[in-house]
C-alpha cells in the first residue's frame, strides 16, 4: 500500500515531527535489517527497541518512520511520532484492511499446525484466486497487521495467521483482520501456562468464531472433541473435517511414503479426490484437508486444489528431512514444539524405515504450566511405546521425559544443554540411523540438526 507521511500521520492520530509530508511509503517493516526502499519502519519496542535502529533503517532504504518518543534523525528523514508505536501499527492495520474491503480474509488459529495450515490454503488457492498470506509466522499483534499492510490492492483473498498466548489476543486479532472465514486447527495444550489450561485455550481460540459474520463460515476439526462446543459459538455456517465418519469432509486411506510424505483420498461435496503432499508427517494430512475445505468453499476447482496441495511448502525447520553425506536421516522439527506437534514428530520418526536406529532428541515443551511435568513424561512414554531405540532428553524436563521413557527398550540419555546434546550425538549416531530433533523454538535445538548436516560429525 502507498502511503504519504500525511495519511501515516492521520492514519495513527500521529504527528509529523521531521521531514516531509509528502514522503511515500510503498511497504512496512519492523526490522531493519529486512526492509525494502521505500518502506515505513515501525519502531516497536520488544527484546531490543526499535529506536535503535533507525539510523539503520534509513540507510537500508526506509522513508518514513513511525516512533514514539523524540528522536535525531540526519537531514531529511522523516519522522511521525505516535503515542504508541503498537497502537500506531494497529491502526494502518485498520486502514490497509478498508482498502481491501471485497476481499475474503480467512483467519487460522489452533494450537499447532497454524503455519502449515496457512500455507497449504494459500496454495490450494493459488491457482484460482489472487491469494496474500502471512509470511512465515507473522501470527501475533504485529505479524497479522504486517499481513494485511502487505496484501495488494487487488487481493481476493487474504490468509492470516492468529496465534494467542494470553486472553483476548484471537479478538484483538479479528478485529483487526475482520475474518469471514475461521479455522481452528485444534484444541491441545500450547501456551496453557497462560491461557489457564486446555478450557482457556479453547475459549481463546473461539474467538475466533464469535467474530465471523453470519454469511461466513467456519471449518472445524471433526476428530477434536472440543470442535462440538466450539461450534455453538458462531452463528456463521460450520464446516467439520476429519477422519469420523460423520464429517463433512472427509479423510481416508492415510499412507506415508517412505521419506514421511502422506497421501489420502479425501472425500468432499465437489468429488473425491487422491491427495499426495510434499509437506511431511502424517499429521499434515488434517492440515491439508482444512486447506482444502477452504479453497472449495471459496469456489477454487477440485483439481486445481489437489494440485496445489502437493506443491505446498513451509516453513525451515519443520518436519524438515536432510539425509548427511554420511547416510544419516536428520528430521528437524526444532522450529517449535507443544504436546501435540511432538507426538506427531515422535509417530513420524517411528514411522520410518531406515536400517539403523532411530534416535529422538527432545527438548523442552514451553509455557506448559502446570501440565509441564506430566506432559513431558507421557513424551517420554510414547517414544518408548513407539519402538524409538534411543532418546537424548535435553534441559530442564529432561527428568520427566527420562521418567517416562524408562521402563521399555528405549535407551535414554539426559544431557543439560543443545550443545552437550549436540556433542553426545554426534559422537553416537551411525550411517543408517535416523535422528529427530525437537523443541520449542527457544531451546535452540536446531543445533543440534545443524552440527548433523553441516558439521558432519558423524562416526
Amino acid at each position: 500500500m502507498d502511503l504519504t507521511a500525511h495519511e501515516l500521520a492521520a492514519a495513527t492520530g500521529g504527528e509529523i515531527v521531521a521531514g516531509s509530508a509528502d514522503a511515500t511509503v510503498t511497504s512496512v517493516t519492523i526490522d531493519s535489517r529486512r526492509l525494502s526502499p521505500g518502506a515505513l519502519f515501525v519502531a516497536l519496542k520488544d527484546a531490543r527497541d526499535g529506536h535503535e535502529f533507525l539510523d539503520a533503517a534509513f540507510a537500508g532504504g526506509a522513508t518514513v518512520a513511525l516512533v514514539d518518543r523524540d528522536v535525531r534523525v540526519s537531514a531529511g528523514a522523516t519522522v511521525v511520532k505516535v503515542d504508541d508505536t503498537m497502537v500506531g501499527l494497529t491502526a494502518l492495520a485498520g486502514a490497509a484492511r478498508a482498502r481491501i474491503p471485497d476481499a475474503v480474509v480467512v483467519g487460522i488459529t489452533g494450537s499447532a499446525g497454524k503455519t502449515a495450515t496457512k500455507d497449504l490454503t494459500a496454495a490450494a488457492l493459488a491457482s484460482s484466486h489472487r491469494v496474500h498470506a502471512s509470511p512465515a509466522s507473522f501470527n501475533n499483534e504485529a505479524g497479522v497487521p504486517l499481513t494485511l499492510l502487505g496484501a495488494p490492492p487487488d487481493v481476493e483473498v487474504v490468509v492470516t495467521e492468529m496465534g494467542a498466548r494470553f486472553p483476548g489476543n484471537i479478538e484483538h486479532l479479528a478485529a483487526m483482520a475482520q475474518p469471514q472465514v475461521g479455522v481452528i486447527t485444534h484444541i491441545g495444550l500450547a501456551h496453557a501456562e497462560h491461557l489457564d489450561g486446555r478450557a482457556g485455550i479453547a475459549e481463546v481460540k473461539g474467538e475466533l468464531l464469535d467474530a465471523l459474520p453470519v454469511d461466513g463460515f467456519a471449518v472445524l476439526n471433526a476428530d477434536c472433541d472440543a470442535s462440538v462446543a466450539l461450534a455453538r459459538r458462531t452463528q456463521a455456517r460450520v464446516v467439520r473435517v476429519g477422519r469420523a465418519p460423520a464429517s463433512d469432509v472427509r479423510i481416508t486411506s492415510v499412507q506415508l511414503d517412505d521419506e514421511l510424505r502422506p497421501r489420502f483420498s479425501l472425500e468432499t461435496g465437489w468429488g473425491t479426490a487422491d491427495v499426495m503432499l510434499a509437506l511431511r508427517g502424517e499429521h499434515q494430512v488434517e492440515n491439508a484437508a482444512q486447506a482444502a475445505t477452504v479453497a472449495l468453499e471459496l469456489g477454487a476447482p477440485l483439481e486445481a486444489v489437489v494440485s496445489g496441495l502437493a506443491g505446498a511448502q513451509t516453513v525451515n525447520q519443520r518436519m524438515e528431512l536432510v539425509r548427511t553425506s554420511q547416510g544419516v536421516l536428520v528430521i528437524n522439527d526444532a522450529y517449535n514444539s507443544s504436546p501435540t506437534s511432538a507426538a506427531a514428530a515422535v509417530r513420524s520418526l517411528a514411522a520410518l524405515d531406515v536400517p539403523g536406529r532411530r534416535v529422538a532428541v527432545l527438548g523442552e515443551m514451553l509455557e506448559l504450566g502446570t501440565e509441564s511435568d506430566h506432559e513431558h513424561m507421557a513424551l517420554g512414554a510414547l517414544a518408548a511405546e513407539m519402538g524409538i531405540d534411543a532418546v537424548v532428553a535435553v534441559g530442564r524436563p529432561a527428568p520427566q521425559i527420562a521418567a517416562g521413557a524408562r521402563g521399555g527398550r528405549v535407551i535414554v540419555t539426559t544431557v543439560a544443554d543443545p550443545v552437550e546434546a549436540s556433542a553426545f550425538v554426534a559422537g553416537e549416531v551411525h550411517a543408517g540411523d535416523a535422528v529427530l530433533v525437537k523443541a520449542s523454538r527457544a531451546i535452540g535445538l536446531e543445533r543440534v540438526a545443524d552440527d548433523l548436516v553441516h558439521g558432519e560429525r558423524v562416526r
